[in-house]
């Protein structure tokens, strides 16, 4: 696990630390004739090699570095594909990481795999994922009768209200799992008071009604959730 650590240290701090947005924006543009791209790919190696202090590393070093010279130049010719630029920026930050997975316990790669599926924790990683898009759409299913007849007079975010819900309901998952009750009451407290002025500006007695069910089923959601898997 040590070893995992610090090449995955070392690509975090290549990656976002000494990658400027130029260099970034200068690949994008030249691809595979940018040098940025070259001195990105040759810091990979010299930084994991300086976290690892130890020159047997070195072969691992060099399949880290060759691989992901390989990943970045299939994300900026894939890019383009995409109409979301971020769906190929997180693809290629998840194979960067399984390389490194990978690397760092190919000894036993298989026996690590299974132990680590063996002791996961099954009741959280479906609480997690239930609280996330499932929750998401089965309260707007719970409210689609509400939503329509609200009159919207002002611009929001496209989702903004989905990915809030799914964030506070995380939040409210975590602080039972740590029993801190108290923690949901101070996020009640706190999206209260982010949403007061736009209900004072609205003075809209059903948009007040609406945000008020809403918020009240998320955190019943998330709690119910919380407590079955404590004490289920």
């Amino acid at each position: 696990m040590t070893l995992f650590l610090k090449i995955f240290l070392a690509h975090l701090i290549v990656d976002f630390l000494l990658q400027p947005d130029r260099w970034v924006r200068h690949k994008e543009m030249h691809k595979a004739k940018s040098k940025y791209l070259y001195i990105h790919v040759a810091l990979h190696f010299v930084v994991t090699m300086l976290l690892l202090w130890d020159f047997s590393y070195w072969g691992l070093a060099l399949i880290i570095t060759v691989s992901h010279y390989f990943i970045d130049l299939l994300k900026l010719y894939a890019t383009p594909l995409f109409k979301h630029a971020n769906i190929p920026f997180f693809i290629d930050q998840l194979l960067h990481i399984l390389v490194l997975y990978c690397c760092a316990f190919y000894g036993g790669l298989w026996e690590h795999t299974g132990t680590f599926f063996r002791h996961l924790d099954w009741g959280m990683a479906s609480g997690i994922v239930f609280l996330s898009f499932p929750a998401a759409i089965i309260m707007g299913k719970l409210l689609e009768r509400m939503s329509a007849q609200i009159a919207l007079d002002h611009d929001s975010l496209p989702n903004a209200g989905k990915y809030i819900g799914i964030i506070e309901r995380l939040f409210v998952f975590l602080f039972i799992l740590l029993g801190k009750w108290e923690a949901i009451g101070l996020l009640i407290t706190a999206k209260s008071v982010f949403r007061f002025n736009d209900l004072k500006e609205s003075n809209n007695r059903k948009l007040t009604e609406y945000i008020l069910i809403g918020t009240l089923l998320s955190f019943g959601m998330a709690m119910l959730t919380g407590l079955l898997y404590v004490y289920v």
